[in-house]
Protein backbone atom coordinates (compact mmCIF):
# COMPACT_ATOMS: atom_id res chain seq x y z
CA UNK A 1 0.00 0.00 0.00
CA UNK A 2 2.81 2.41 0.96
CA UNK A 3 4.73 1.76 -2.22
CA UNK A 4 1.60 2.41 -4.29
CA UNK A 5 1.06 5.73 -2.55
CA UNK A 6 4.69 6.77 -2.99
CA UNK A 7 4.56 5.94 -6.66
CA UNK A 8 1.51 8.16 -7.00
CA UNK A 9 3.37 11.03 -5.38
CA UNK A 10 6.29 10.64 -7.73
CA UNK A 11 4.02 10.60 -10.75
CA UNK A 12 3.14 14.25 -10.16
CA UNK A 13 4.67 16.44 -12.88
CA UNK A 14 7.64 18.50 -11.77
CA UNK A 15 7.10 22.13 -10.73
CA UNK A 16 9.19 23.49 -13.57
CA UNK A 17 6.99 21.80 -16.13
CA UNK A 18 3.72 22.94 -14.57
CA UNK A 19 3.53 26.08 -16.65
CA UNK A 20 0.99 28.53 -15.17
CA UNK A 21 3.44 30.79 -13.30
CA UNK A 22 5.85 30.83 -16.20
CA UNK A 23 3.21 31.50 -18.84
CA UNK A 24 1.50 34.23 -16.78
CA UNK A 25 4.86 35.96 -16.40
CA UNK A 26 5.40 35.83 -20.15
CA UNK A 27 1.92 37.28 -20.71
CA UNK A 28 2.51 40.09 -18.23
CA UNK A 29 5.88 40.94 -19.72
CA UNK A 30 4.50 41.00 -23.25
CA UNK A 31 1.62 43.20 -22.17
CA UNK A 32 3.91 45.59 -20.31
CA UNK A 33 6.05 46.13 -23.37
CA UNK A 34 3.28 46.41 -25.93
CA UNK A 35 2.46 50.13 -25.31
CA UNK A 36 -1.08 50.31 -26.78
CA UNK A 37 -2.31 53.76 -27.98
CA UNK A 38 -6.10 54.31 -27.68
CA UNK A 39 -7.20 57.27 -29.86
CA UNK A 40 -10.18 59.67 -30.02
CA UNK A 41 -11.46 60.98 -33.38
CA UNK A 42 -11.52 64.80 -33.59
CA UNK A 43 -12.96 67.18 -36.23
CA UNK A 44 -11.26 67.50 -39.58
CA UNK A 45 -10.09 63.89 -39.58
CA UNK A 46 -7.63 64.57 -36.83
CA UNK A 47 -7.05 62.10 -33.98
CA UNK A 48 -5.89 62.61 -30.41
CA UNK A 49 -3.96 59.61 -29.13
CA UNK A 50 -3.29 58.99 -25.45
CA UNK A 51 -0.07 57.02 -25.11
CA UNK A 52 -0.22 54.36 -22.42
CA UNK A 53 3.31 54.52 -21.06
CA UNK A 54 5.43 51.65 -19.89
CA UNK A 55 5.20 53.16 -16.40
CA UNK A 56 1.43 52.66 -16.45
CA UNK A 57 1.78 49.08 -17.60
CA UNK A 58 4.52 48.45 -15.07
CA UNK A 59 2.22 49.72 -12.31
CA UNK A 60 -0.45 47.30 -13.51
CA UNK A 61 2.10 44.48 -13.54
CA UNK A 62 3.19 45.40 -10.03
CA UNK A 63 -0.40 45.24 -8.82
CA UNK A 64 -0.82 41.81 -10.39
CA UNK A 65 2.34 40.61 -8.70
CA UNK A 66 1.11 41.94 -5.35
CA UNK A 67 -2.13 40.01 -5.78
CA UNK A 68 -0.19 36.85 -6.59
CA UNK A 69 2.07 37.35 -3.56
CA UNK A 70 -0.97 37.70 -1.28
CA UNK A 71 -2.04 34.26 -2.47
CA UNK A 72 1.33 32.73 -1.56
CA UNK A 73 1.41 30.29 1.38
CA UNK A 74 1.52 31.76 4.88
CA UNK A 75 5.08 30.90 5.90
CA UNK A 76 6.50 32.28 2.66
CA UNK A 77 4.70 35.59 3.15
CA UNK A 78 5.90 35.95 6.75
CA UNK A 79 9.46 34.98 5.79
CA UNK A 80 9.38 37.87 3.31
CA UNK A 81 8.50 40.20 6.18
CA UNK A 82 4.82 40.63 5.36
CA UNK A 83 2.08 40.89 7.98
CA UNK A 84 -0.20 37.86 8.04
CA UNK A 85 -3.35 36.54 9.61
CA UNK A 86 -1.51 34.37 12.15
CA UNK A 87 1.89 32.97 13.10
CA UNK A 88 3.09 30.16 10.80
CA UNK A 89 4.66 27.01 12.23
CA UNK A 90 6.99 24.20 11.25
CA UNK A 91 9.50 22.12 13.21
CA UNK A 92 13.13 21.33 12.67
CA UNK A 93 13.53 17.58 12.20
CA UNK A 94 9.75 17.29 11.84
CA UNK A 95 10.34 14.21 9.64
CA UNK A 96 12.00 11.89 12.13
CA UNK A 97 12.02 8.70 14.15
CA UNK A 98 9.50 9.99 16.68
CA UNK A 99 6.85 9.18 14.05
CA UNK A 100 5.70 5.56 13.81
CA UNK A 101 5.23 5.87 10.02
CA UNK A 102 8.80 7.15 9.67
CA UNK A 103 10.21 4.20 11.63
CA UNK A 104 8.75 1.79 9.11
CA UNK A 105 11.34 3.18 6.69
CA UNK A 106 14.24 3.92 9.07
CA UNK A 107 14.16 0.37 10.38
CA UNK A 108 14.32 -1.02 6.87
CA UNK A 109 16.57 1.30 4.86
CA UNK A 110 19.90 2.97 5.76
CA UNK A 111 19.93 6.75 5.95
CA UNK A 112 21.52 7.60 2.63
CA UNK A 113 19.23 5.22 0.78
CA UNK A 114 16.27 6.97 2.38
CA UNK A 115 17.51 10.50 1.67
CA UNK A 116 18.81 9.82 -1.85
CA UNK A 117 15.94 7.71 -3.17
CA UNK A 118 13.29 10.19 -4.35
CA UNK A 119 10.28 7.95 -3.70
CA UNK A 120 11.31 7.41 -0.07
CA UNK A 121 12.50 10.97 0.61
CA UNK A 122 9.26 12.40 -0.77
CA UNK A 123 7.17 10.10 1.40
CA UNK A 124 9.16 10.91 4.56
CA UNK A 125 8.93 14.65 3.84
CA UNK A 126 5.15 14.48 3.49
CA UNK A 127 4.42 12.33 6.56
CA UNK A 128 4.47 15.17 9.12
CA UNK A 129 2.56 17.46 6.77
CA UNK A 130 -0.26 14.94 6.47
CA UNK A 131 -0.23 14.27 10.21
CA UNK A 132 0.14 17.78 11.66
CA UNK A 133 -0.45 20.25 8.79
CA UNK A 134 2.54 22.53 9.53
CA UNK A 135 2.94 25.61 7.36
CA UNK A 136 6.30 24.38 6.08
CA UNK A 137 7.29 21.13 4.39
CA UNK A 138 11.04 20.58 4.50
CA UNK A 139 12.65 17.99 2.29
CA UNK A 140 14.05 14.93 4.03
CA UNK A 141 17.81 15.14 3.53
CA UNK A 142 20.95 15.99 5.49
CA UNK A 143 23.37 18.89 5.66
CA UNK A 144 26.16 16.51 4.58
CA UNK A 145 24.34 15.46 1.40
CA UNK A 146 26.43 17.61 -1.00
CA UNK A 147 29.80 16.42 0.37
CA UNK A 148 30.15 13.30 -1.81
CA UNK A 149 29.76 15.52 -4.89
CA UNK A 150 32.92 17.31 -3.71
CA UNK A 151 34.80 14.06 -3.13
CA UNK A 152 34.07 13.66 0.61
CA UNK A 153 32.25 10.39 1.25
CA UNK A 154 30.27 9.87 4.44
CA UNK A 155 28.09 7.27 6.06
CA UNK A 156 25.50 7.45 8.82
CA UNK A 157 26.27 4.93 11.55
CA UNK A 158 23.23 4.04 13.68
CA UNK A 159 23.70 5.33 17.20
CA UNK A 160 26.85 7.30 16.32
CA UNK A 161 25.89 9.70 13.56
CA UNK A 162 27.95 10.68 10.51
CA UNK A 163 31.30 9.06 9.82
CA UNK A 164 33.83 10.42 7.30
CA UNK A 165 36.56 7.86 6.72
CA UNK A 166 39.02 10.34 5.17
CA UNK A 167 38.82 13.67 7.06
CA UNK A 168 40.02 16.91 5.45
CA UNK A 169 43.10 18.02 7.41
CA UNK A 170 45.73 19.26 4.98
CA UNK A 171 46.06 21.71 2.14
CA UNK A 172 46.55 18.76 -0.22
CA UNK A 173 43.18 17.39 0.90
CA UNK A 174 41.55 20.72 0.06
CA UNK A 175 43.26 21.01 -3.34
CA UNK A 176 41.99 17.53 -4.26
CA UNK A 177 38.32 18.52 -3.81
CA UNK A 178 36.03 18.82 -6.79
CA UNK A 179 33.85 21.87 -7.48
CA UNK A 180 30.08 21.51 -7.48
CA UNK A 181 29.63 22.38 -11.14
CA UNK A 182 26.56 20.34 -12.08
CA UNK A 183 24.25 19.39 -9.18
CA UNK A 184 21.82 17.71 -11.58
CA UNK A 185 24.61 15.28 -12.45
CA UNK A 186 26.29 14.83 -9.06
CA UNK A 187 23.11 15.07 -6.92
CA UNK A 188 20.44 13.90 -9.38
CA UNK A 189 17.85 13.02 -6.71
CA UNK A 190 17.46 16.61 -5.43
CA UNK A 191 15.50 17.89 -8.40
CA UNK A 192 12.99 15.06 -8.35
CA UNK A 193 12.49 15.33 -4.59
CA UNK A 194 11.91 19.08 -4.50
CA UNK A 195 9.95 19.42 -7.72
CA UNK A 196 7.63 16.56 -6.76
CA UNK A 197 7.12 17.96 -3.26
CA UNK A 198 6.33 21.39 -4.68
CA UNK A 199 3.68 19.87 -6.92
CA UNK A 200 2.27 17.66 -4.18
CA UNK A 201 1.98 20.47 -1.63
CA UNK A 202 0.42 22.64 -4.34
CA UNK A 203 0.51 25.98 -2.54
CA UNK A 204 -1.06 24.68 0.68
CA UNK A 205 2.24 24.91 2.52
CA UNK A 206 5.69 26.42 1.94
CA UNK A 207 8.40 24.14 0.61
CA UNK A 208 11.71 24.52 2.42
CA UNK A 209 15.14 23.44 1.32
CA UNK A 210 18.19 23.55 3.56
CA UNK A 211 21.97 23.37 3.72
CA UNK A 212 24.65 23.38 6.37
CA UNK A 213 26.83 26.46 6.65
CA UNK A 214 30.44 26.37 5.44
CA UNK A 215 31.71 26.33 9.04
CA UNK A 216 29.51 23.43 10.14
CA UNK A 217 30.34 21.33 7.07
CA UNK A 218 34.04 22.08 7.46
CA UNK A 219 33.98 21.03 11.10
CA UNK A 220 32.19 17.76 10.33
CA UNK A 221 34.57 16.98 7.47
CA UNK A 222 37.72 17.83 9.47
CA UNK A 223 36.67 15.85 12.54
CA UNK A 224 35.44 12.83 10.62
CA UNK A 225 32.81 12.19 13.28
CA UNK A 226 30.98 14.01 16.05
CA UNK A 227 33.38 15.31 18.71
CA UNK A 228 32.25 17.51 21.58
CA UNK A 229 35.58 19.37 21.63
CA UNK A 230 36.29 19.65 17.87
CA UNK A 231 39.87 18.71 18.68
CA UNK A 232 41.09 18.25 15.09
CA UNK A 233 39.28 21.30 13.68
CA UNK A 234 40.31 23.67 16.44
CA UNK A 235 43.90 22.46 16.34
CA UNK A 236 43.96 23.42 12.66
CA UNK A 237 42.19 26.69 13.46
CA UNK A 238 44.85 27.71 15.97
CA UNK A 239 47.94 26.28 14.28
CA UNK A 240 47.28 26.59 10.55
CA UNK A 241 44.13 28.63 9.93
CA UNK A 242 44.95 28.95 6.22
CA UNK A 243 43.89 25.30 5.77
CA UNK A 244 40.54 25.94 7.41
CA UNK A 245 40.00 29.16 5.48
CA UNK A 246 40.81 27.48 2.15
CA UNK A 247 38.30 24.76 2.98
CA UNK A 248 35.69 27.34 3.95
CA UNK A 249 36.24 29.14 0.64
CA UNK A 250 35.69 25.92 -1.32
CA UNK A 251 32.57 25.01 0.64
CA UNK A 252 31.16 28.52 0.23
CA UNK A 253 31.34 28.30 -3.56
CA UNK A 254 29.76 24.85 -3.51
CA UNK A 255 26.94 25.93 -1.22
CA UNK A 256 26.12 28.96 -3.35
CA UNK A 257 25.58 26.57 -6.25
CA UNK A 258 23.66 24.09 -4.08
CA UNK A 259 21.26 26.66 -2.60
CA UNK A 260 20.55 28.12 -6.03
CA UNK A 261 19.95 24.60 -7.31
CA UNK A 262 17.42 23.90 -4.57
CA UNK A 263 15.55 27.10 -5.41
CA UNK A 264 15.65 26.24 -9.10
CA UNK A 265 14.16 22.84 -8.23
CA UNK A 266 11.22 24.39 -6.35
CA UNK A 267 12.30 25.36 -2.82
CA UNK A 268 10.49 28.55 -1.77
CA UNK A 269 12.57 29.19 1.35
CA UNK A 270 16.01 27.83 2.22
CA UNK A 271 17.45 27.51 5.73
CA UNK A 272 21.17 27.62 6.48
CA UNK A 273 21.94 25.46 9.52
CA UNK A 274 25.01 26.53 11.52
CA UNK A 275 24.65 23.47 13.71
CA UNK A 276 28.11 23.75 15.25
CA UNK A 277 28.16 27.49 15.87
CA UNK A 278 28.12 26.72 19.59
CA UNK A 279 31.74 25.54 19.27
CA UNK A 280 32.83 29.07 18.37
CA UNK A 281 33.39 32.08 20.58
CA UNK A 282 31.84 35.31 19.28
CA UNK A 283 35.22 36.35 17.90
CA UNK A 284 35.73 32.98 16.18
CA UNK A 285 32.18 33.09 14.85
CA UNK A 286 32.87 36.51 13.38
CA UNK A 287 35.94 35.21 11.55
CA UNK A 288 35.25 31.57 10.65
CA UNK A 289 31.47 31.31 10.27
CA UNK A 290 29.46 34.48 9.71
CA UNK A 291 31.38 35.97 6.75
CA UNK A 292 31.21 32.71 4.79
CA UNK A 293 27.51 32.23 5.46
CA UNK A 294 26.92 35.83 4.52
CA UNK A 295 28.75 35.34 1.23
CA UNK A 296 26.39 32.45 0.46
CA UNK A 297 23.41 34.66 1.30
CA UNK A 298 24.71 37.60 -0.71
CA UNK A 299 25.44 35.60 -3.85
CA UNK A 300 22.18 33.64 -3.72
CA UNK A 301 20.25 36.90 -3.25
CA UNK A 302 21.89 38.31 -6.36
CA UNK A 303 20.24 35.54 -8.36
CA UNK A 304 17.05 34.97 -6.34
CA UNK A 305 16.30 38.26 -4.54
CA UNK A 306 12.71 37.28 -3.67
CA UNK A 307 13.51 33.90 -2.08
CA UNK A 308 13.72 34.22 1.72
CA UNK A 309 16.79 32.73 3.41
CA UNK A 310 16.83 31.66 7.07
CA UNK A 311 20.03 31.61 9.11
CA UNK A 312 19.85 29.36 12.18
CA UNK A 313 22.83 29.21 14.53
CA UNK A 314 22.78 26.54 17.20
CA UNK A 315 24.43 28.30 20.11
CA UNK A 316 23.52 31.79 18.98
CA UNK A 317 23.51 33.11 22.55
CA UNK A 318 26.19 35.76 22.81
CA UNK A 319 26.21 36.29 19.07
CA UNK A 320 22.98 38.24 18.61
CA UNK A 321 24.80 41.56 18.26
CA UNK A 322 26.95 40.07 15.48
CA UNK A 323 23.84 38.86 13.66
CA UNK A 324 22.18 42.25 14.10
CA UNK A 325 25.20 43.99 12.61
CA UNK A 326 26.32 41.49 10.00
CA UNK A 327 23.60 39.15 8.79
CA UNK A 328 21.49 39.88 5.72
CA UNK A 329 19.36 36.77 6.17
CA UNK A 330 15.62 37.42 5.85
CA UNK A 331 14.92 35.32 8.95
CA UNK A 332 17.08 34.67 12.02
CA UNK A 333 16.47 31.29 13.61
CA UNK A 334 16.99 31.08 17.37
CA UNK A 335 17.88 28.09 19.51
CA UNK A 336 16.06 27.42 22.76
CA UNK A 337 18.94 28.82 24.84
CA UNK A 338 18.21 32.32 23.55
CA UNK A 339 15.61 34.50 25.23
CA UNK A 340 13.12 35.54 22.57
CA UNK A 341 12.49 38.87 24.28
CA UNK A 342 16.21 39.71 24.17
CA UNK A 343 16.48 38.61 20.54
CA UNK A 344 13.59 40.86 19.58
CA UNK A 345 15.19 43.77 21.41
CA UNK A 346 18.62 43.27 19.80
CA UNK A 347 17.49 42.33 16.29
CA UNK A 348 14.64 44.84 16.06
CA UNK A 349 10.90 44.81 15.49
CA UNK A 350 11.16 44.46 11.70
CA UNK A 351 13.43 41.40 11.67
CA UNK A 352 11.63 38.11 11.15
CA UNK A 353 12.55 35.69 13.92
CA UNK A 354 12.07 31.93 14.03
CA UNK A 355 11.88 29.66 17.04
CA UNK A 356 12.47 28.95 19.73
CA UNK A 357 10.51 26.63 22.04
CA UNK A 358 12.54 24.00 23.90
CA UNK A 359 11.62 20.71 22.12
CA UNK A 360 11.85 18.86 25.45
CA UNK A 361 8.60 20.56 26.47
CA UNK A 362 6.89 17.94 24.32
CA UNK A 363 7.57 15.49 27.14
CA UNK A 364 5.59 17.72 29.49
CA UNK A 365 1.88 18.33 29.94
CA UNK A 366 -0.39 19.99 27.42
CA UNK A 367 -0.56 23.02 29.70
CA UNK A 368 3.23 23.23 29.74
CA UNK A 369 3.25 23.27 25.94
CA UNK A 370 0.53 25.94 25.85
CA UNK A 371 2.47 28.09 28.32
CA UNK A 372 5.72 27.72 26.34
CA UNK A 373 4.05 28.62 23.06
CA UNK A 374 2.18 31.56 24.61
CA UNK A 375 5.40 32.95 26.09
CA UNK A 376 7.26 32.55 22.79
CA UNK A 377 4.51 34.23 20.78
CA UNK A 378 4.18 37.07 23.27
CA UNK A 379 7.91 37.78 23.46
CA UNK A 380 8.23 37.60 19.67
CA UNK A 381 5.65 40.37 19.43
CA UNK A 382 2.93 38.69 17.37
CA UNK A 383 4.27 39.81 13.98
CA UNK A 384 7.46 38.97 12.07
CA UNK A 385 7.67 35.53 13.69
CA UNK A 386 7.70 31.89 12.61
CA UNK A 387 6.96 29.47 15.44
CA UNK A 388 9.43 26.60 15.66
CA UNK A 389 11.34 24.59 18.19
CA UNK A 390 14.80 25.78 19.18
CA UNK A 391 16.39 22.47 18.17
CA UNK A 392 15.27 19.36 16.29
CA UNK A 393 12.43 17.16 17.53
CA UNK A 394 14.02 14.16 19.24
CA UNK A 395 13.22 10.46 19.07
CA UNK A 396 10.55 9.42 21.56
CA UNK A 397 8.57 12.67 21.27
CA UNK A 398 4.83 11.91 21.50
CA UNK A 399 3.21 12.65 18.16
CA UNK A 400 0.10 14.13 19.78
CA UNK A 401 2.28 16.81 21.41
CA UNK A 402 3.61 17.90 18.02
CA UNK A 403 0.02 18.05 16.77
CA UNK A 404 -0.90 20.30 19.72
CA UNK A 405 2.08 22.56 19.02
CA UNK A 406 0.95 23.07 15.42
CA UNK A 407 -2.66 23.55 16.47
CA UNK A 408 -1.67 26.32 18.90
CA UNK A 409 -0.04 28.19 16.04
CA UNK A 410 -3.21 27.85 13.97
CA UNK A 411 -5.15 29.31 16.90
CA UNK A 412 -2.77 32.28 17.12
CA UNK A 413 -4.87 34.25 14.64
CA UNK A 414 -7.21 35.59 17.32
CA UNK A 415 -4.42 36.92 19.55
CA UNK A 416 -2.60 38.22 16.47
CA UNK A 417 -5.65 40.21 15.38
CA UNK A 418 -6.01 41.70 18.87
CA UNK A 419 -2.32 42.73 18.89
CA UNK A 420 -2.58 44.20 15.38
CA UNK A 421 -5.65 46.21 16.34
CA UNK A 422 -3.94 47.50 19.50
CA UNK A 423 -0.84 48.43 17.51
CA UNK A 424 -2.92 50.42 15.00
CA UNK A 425 -4.74 52.22 17.80
CA UNK A 426 -1.38 53.12 19.37
CA UNK A 427 -0.15 54.49 16.05
CA UNK A 428 -3.29 56.62 15.71
CA UNK A 429 -2.83 58.01 19.23
CA UNK A 430 0.83 58.78 18.59
CA UNK A 431 0.01 60.36 15.22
Amino acid sequence: MASTMVAAVCAVPSFRMAGPLESSFVRRTSSANSGSKPCTELTGGRRKCAVVTNATNQASTSQELQVERRNDPLLLRVARGEDAERTPVWLMRQAGRYMAEFRKYSQRYPFRQRSETPEIAIELSLQPWRAFQPDGVIMFSDILTPLPALGIEFDMVPGKGPLIASPMRSMDDIRALRPLDDPDKSLPFIREILSSLRSEVDGKSTLLGFVGTPWTLAAYAMEGSADKNLLATKSIMYNDPAILEAFLDHLTEALITYVCHQIDCGAQVVQLFDSWAHHLSPQQFKRFSLPYSEEVIRRVKERYPDTPLIFHANGGTGKLHLLAEGSKADVIGLDWGTEMREARSVLGKKRVLQGNVDPMVFFGSDDAIRDAVEQCLTEAGGNQHILNVGHGVIQGTPEEKVLLFCQLARESGNRHNVQTSASKQEQVLIG
